[in-house]
């Protein structure tokens, strides 16, 4: 896709969206889910980075981060989460994107500048597993992401076919507020971005969850 010819919004969006495929796919090696061959050591922004190489992990972390995209442009996505679950899919840890684009900046976008803040994100990943906890037995995960609003049909069919495609997640809830563990930051237009962790408290275990 030719950025020059983009909104500054969609510029952004799809560095964006290129970050998160990479990130992901670091976060998932880090948690050890899947055989190390499941990845490959690559080079991304400068940083050594494991991107996920079989096909259907590799398919499935760019499905849904690409599927972002005009969401992602328009502003109407506040976080995007890898979340990790027990075997009674109640989430055991978050890492959270928190981002809001600039719908009002109107200037040129200095990708370089954007891709030298989004790589300390990258950096701060691979020095992030003592953070972590480890996965019980019969794990699994997913990639959700949570919007601001919920997308309205513009009248053109691929974008509303695009929105009927993000469905309701049904994980549960913890019933405390969560431990928040920050990774990184970057607080400044065009592109604002949290990068944190998010465990359940230590009470949480002394109550049993909710049933839906």
């Amino acid at each position: 896709m030719d950025r020059k010819n983009q909104t500054p919004q969609g510029q952004i969006a799809q560095v964006v969206v290129e970050f998160l495929e990479v990130a992901v796919s670091c976060i998932v090696f880090l948690k050890g889910f899947y055989p190390t061959r499941a990845f490959e050591r690559r080079r991304y922004m400068n940083v050594v980075v494991q991107k996920a190489v079989d096909p259907q992990l590799a398919g499935y972390i760019h499905s849904v981060t690409t599927g972002l995209l005009p969401f992602i442009q328009k502003g109407l996505i506040e976080r995007v989460a890898v979340i990790f679950y027990d075997k009674d899919h109640i989430p055991v840890e978050k890492f959270v994107f928190k981002l809001a684009v600039s719908q009002s900046y109107g200037s040129n976008i200095e990708q370089s500048s954007l891709e030298f803040a989004l790589r300390a994100f990258l950096i701060k990943l691979t020095v992030a597993e003592p953070l972590t906890k480890p996965l019980p037995s019969d794990s699994s995960w997913e990639i959700a992401a949570y919007f601001r609003s919920l997308p309205a049909s513009d009248g053109v069919k691929d974008k509303e076919d695009g929105a009927q495609l993000w469905i309701p997640t049904d994980t549960k809830m913890w019933m405390h507020p969560p431990q928040i563990t920050p990774i990184k930051s970057m607080g400044c237009d065009p592109l604002k971005m949290q990068l944190y962790l998010e465990q359940p408290s230590p009470v949480e275990a002394k109550d049993p969850a909710p049933q839906p």
